[in-house]
């Protein structure tokens, strides 16, 4: 086997790896991150001449090492602001999940959040909105896209607009939590992207939502 295939086996062996439903986040980041980083090492020390697969496996080594490094650095800043924000939204309808591509996600039922044709942040949701720019504050390598939703009733030329507003004005709040606005992007999908079916009062309130997506670059 080649070098080449040497590398590429590593990144799929360690995908397989840290797809395992018994890892916890840490531990997927530092398998992903060790496998990618091995695989690439691999690769770069081949490519550098000299040495056959004595270069590439050490190659290999390194770059696992560094891998390793960095995949455990984002998964337990990511994970520890996951918990906290579990703990605050906890009893409160808000879903707090952390992405495949691990960005950490609150979902924001309308039932606390916005009312109907409304954009105004609901009293129920100004406590979340608190703890989470501390969190924020505390962490502020991180970005924020905030998404706004709307059901299907009216047109687009109202909800496309009102999805844009609701998450404006969840920005504005947190900037007024002390939260910088240039870490935040806004955008509205209207109601193209449903979560539930539009044929019922509970399965529009389900679309009538925010989302909220914190992500972190990984150290460079």
């Amino acid at each position: 086997m080649n070098q080449y295939k040497t590398g590429a086996v590593i990144i799929a062996l360690t995908m397989a790896i840290s797809g395992c439903a018994d890892m916890s986040a840490t531990q997927r980041g530092t398998a992903t991150g060790a496998g990618i980083g091995a695989g690439l090492g691999g690769l770069l020390g081949a490519a550098t001449g000299g040495g056959g697969g004595n270069r590439a496996a050490g190659g290999a080594v390194l770059g696992a090492a560094a891998g390793a490094i960095v995949g455990n650095v984002w998964s337990n800043r990511m994970e520890n602001q996951k918990r906290t924000m579990e703990q605050a939204t906890q009893g409160t309808g808000v879903q707090v999940s952390q992405t495949a591509d691990n960005r950490l996600k609150l979902e924001i039922p309308s039932d606390i959040s916005f009312d109907t044709n409304r954009a105004d942040i609901k009293p129920n949701l100004r406590p979340v909105l608190d703890r989470f720019a501390t969190t924020l504050n505390q962490n502020p390598a991180t970005t924020v896209s905030i998404i706004g939703h709307t059901d299907n009733t009216g047109s687009d030329t109202i909800n496309q607009p009102l999805s844009v507003e609701r998450a404006a004005h969840t920005r504005d709040y947190l900037a007024t939590r002390g939260v910088s606005a240039t870490r935040i992007v806004v955008e509205g999908r209207g109601e193209n992207e449903p979560i539930a079916s539009n044929d019922d009062n509970a399965g529009r309130a389900r679309n009538r939502r925010v989302e909220i997506y914190v992500s972190e670059a990984a150290p460079r």
